[in-house]
């Protein structure tokens, strides 16, 4: 059996086994097999050979390539873990040559037009069949009833061209046996808004989306002073004698992604319509209501996006990747890796329980030089997408097992010491990444997009009015390095604790533009890390089920699974140790929480304190239990939106509305599904309850999802 070890411990050496539910996902999603279906990595040491030879052979010489072999397979061995994409295809070209080692793109940006919006679907759908997620801005799409006057006809709108993405990317991921994963995003500005928020509650629609709106600073201005909010579109130049664009109640002036076929000033700036005004604060309890009772739409704070944005000179960020912790430009795209924190515990548990940073500080050298690796055998699928990846090279370093940590360490989640200890293990991982960036730039030259001179505008010194304060002009030459060193408000503030690294960076550049970022890392967690936390959060619950897609089956099916604190607190503490057990033989200490334990204001300070040191973004969900106050629920996000976060996302179990992967058994007890028969009865079941149907059993929340969202059979 493969396991997990623990390092030598004060209480004496231990091996947690790795549950079989992680042993099978590693099976099932990581293990590189022949199309016969014969396994080539032989086991999970074996599948990090594979991908330790793979990323070393990048090196130039054969020496470098052996010595990195070796550093790369000891930091696999103790935390480093790449991602799904790097895991399943680095090493694979021989069983897998058209995949790639990419988890993260963004869509070009879609143009107002039948061809822009098809040969993006076309785009679209080559990056999906990679392996790769994708995201997409809608709001560039005119709204629904506009007129078009080359068709001589009224559209209908983003929504129904979000159908056609939707349908392709089923159909994509369906044929490559691996769901695809998609991010829409929309400006709160948009005319449609109210479409896009309640898109998803019409069962079985864009279903293979998230969403998210695009959330700007003066829409939360005219949320807190109780204002009107103009909903507007783009003129196009064909419409520009239709309207007065010196009537301030007709037109406004504001950024767009484009400025192709729109009325724009010499200044970028594009003439939008006003096609009518809402209160901005019923629109915010619209949205409010929405992600109370259907986890959606997120909310992204786009403006901080871009403010705190490393490359804020040359990027306009109007999209994520599918989870949100990737905010990229257009044909934008990231790899992702992230270190499992629960290996760095000494003594977990006990009385000396510790944390050993400097062994986590080099397994985060190691992995920087491992991920930067990944660019050069990037597997995408279309030229611009190379080309962006290789003139910035992106990546996002981040952890999983934050949660399971502080538990092991004995810090409750959410309190001001676990804030603190975030805060540390976020600046850690990025002074040590950046020294790496720097050191690589040395060796092997920085990221091309910070070896360019460029221009300075206007544009610049209005977003930085510091440069003009240092004597830059308009029309000087600057370096991209110092643009990105000493301009970008993210390594300004790693200038506070480390400014000879920054001006070292002004001086030589780095490898890349962006170096962290912490992703959700389900099945990673649950495979590699043998369910450690999902990424940043703590553990779902200590004991619960997890619902995993098997090809060939008609509905999800139910895995349980325990949290890796439980299994490792079992074998080094107590063996009858479970949790809400009312035993005094079998309670677990109070520092034992999980997500519903957590208050939604511990979630925002907790994602607060790494975000000060992430350069790019967190996947973070606070989860709110079912009976959850729905007028406490609304101060999240003004919370998280006070607390400077780029972005914020809940969840509040609905079976009404939506099965989660993460499913508690009491939910599942406590909730009643109702089939309606061929004869018309009514068949009332729990949710944990088997029901036989179509020759295969399940369980009865499984099937009523899969039943009421149209996936049923179609794995």
């Amino acid at each position: 059996m493969s396991t997990v070890r623990l390092e030598d411990l004060a209480r004496g050496a231990a091996a947690i086994p790795l549950q079989p539910a992680s042993q099978d996902i590693w099976d099932k999603k990581y293990r590189l097999k022949t199309k016969q279906g014969e396994p080539v990595d032989l086991s999970i040491d074996h599948s990090y050979q594979r991908i330790a030879r793979a990323l070393s052979e990048v090196e130039a010489t054969p020496d470098k390539q052996q010595y990195w072999n070796d550093r790369f397979l000891w930091a696999l061995r103790h935390g480093a873990i790449p991602a799904g994409r790097i895991t399943s295809n680095a090493g694979a070209l021989e069983h897998k040559p058209a995949t790639s080692t990419i988890n993260c793109t963004v869509s070009g940006t879609i143009e107002d037009s039948m061809d822009g919006i098809l040969q993006k679907v076309h785009e679209a759908g080559l990056t999906l069949k990679a392996g790769c997620g994708i995201g997409y801005e809608f709001s560039t799409l005119r709204p629904r009833g506009a007129y078009v006057s080359g068709a001589g006809a009224y559209t209908s709108g983003p929504m129904s061209f979000m159908d056609i993405y939707d349908k392709m990317c089923f159909t994509v991921s369906s044929a490559g046996g691996r769901r695809g994963a998609q991010m829409g995003t929309f400006d709160v500005s948009h005319p449609d808004v109210k479409d896009f928020i309640r898109a998803k509650r019409e069962d079985g629609r864009l279903r293979q989306f998230n969403l998210s709106l695009l959330i700007t600073d003066d829409f939360m201005s005219a949320v807190h002073s109780d204002g009107d909010w103009p909903l507007v579109f783009p003129i196009n130049i064909k419409e520009r004698d239709e309207v007065d664009l010196t009537d301030p109640a007709a037109v406004v002036w504001r950024e767009w992604p484009t400025t192709a076929n729109y009325v724009a000033r010499d200044d970028g700036l594009v003439a939008c319509k006003i096609y009518g005004h809402i209160r901005a604060r019923h629109l915010w309890d619209m949205i409010m209501v929405s992600t109370y009772d259907y986890a959606e739409p997120g909310f992204i704070l786009i403006d901080r996006v871009n403010e705190m944005n490393n490359n804020w000179w040359c990027e306009n960020i109007r999209a994520t990747n599918p989870c949100g912790e990737q905010p990229l430009p257009p044909y934008g795209s990231c790899l992702l890796g992230s270190i499992n924190l629960t290996v760095f515990v000494r003594d977990p548990f006990g009385p000396k329980a510790r944390f050993d940073w400097d062994e986590y500080k080099e397994v985060v050298r190691v992995f920087t030089r491992m991920l930067d690796n990944v660019v050069e055998i990037n597997g995408l699928p279309l030229p611009q997408q190379r080309e962006e990846i290789l003139s910035k090279r992106r990546h996002g370093m981040g952890y999983l097992g934050l949660g399971s940590t502080l538990t092991m360490l004995k810090l409750r989640y959410g309190s001001r010491e676990a804030c603190a200890f975030t805060e540390e293990v976020s600046r850690e991982m990025a002074l040590a990444g950046w020294e790496v960036g720097l050191a690589l730039a040395q060796e092997k030259g920085p990221a091309p997009v910070l070896a360019r001179d460029y221009e300075v505008t206007a544009a610049m010194l209005r977003c930085r009015p510091e440069m003009e304060r240092d004597g830059w002009k308009v029309g000087d030459s600057i370096p991209g390095r110092v643009l990105h060193a000493h301009y970008s408000r993210y390594m300004q503030r790693i200038a506070t604790v480390a400014p000879a690294l920054v001006n070292a960076l002004a001086e030589h550049g780095s490898r890349f533009t962006h170096h962290s970022s912490i992703a959700p890392t389900g099945t990673i967690s649950l495979s590699l890390a043998n369910n450690a936390s999902n990424g940043i959060e703590p553990s779902f619950a200590h004991h619960y089920s997890r619902n995993v897609i098997r090809e060939g089956k008609k509905t999800k099916e139910k895995v349980e699974v325990f949290s890796f604190e439980l299994l490792a607190y079992r074998e080094l503490i107590n063996a009858k140790a479970m949790p809400l057990s009312d035993k005094p033989e079998e309670k677990l200490p109070d520092y034992f929480v999980s997500a519903d334990d957590i208050t939604p204001t511990e979630h925002v300070d907790i994602q607060a304190a790494a975000q000060k040191w992430i350069d790019s973004s967190i996947s973070k969900t606070a989860n709110v239990p079912t009976d959850y106050p729905y007028e406490d629920f609304k101060n999240i996000y003004t919370y998280a939106h006070a607390q400077g976060l780029k972005g914020c996302t809940t969840f509040r179990f609905n079976p009404a509305a939506f099965q989660g992967v993460l499913v508690k058994e009491a939910d599942l007890e406590n909730t009643i599904y109702r089939f309606e028969l061929d004869d018309g009865s009514i068949v009332e079941v729990k949710g944990n309850e088997q029901i036989e149907y179509d020759g295969e059993t399940h369980t009865a929340a499984n099937l009523f999802d899969a039943l009421k969202e149209g996936y049923y059979g179609k794995f």
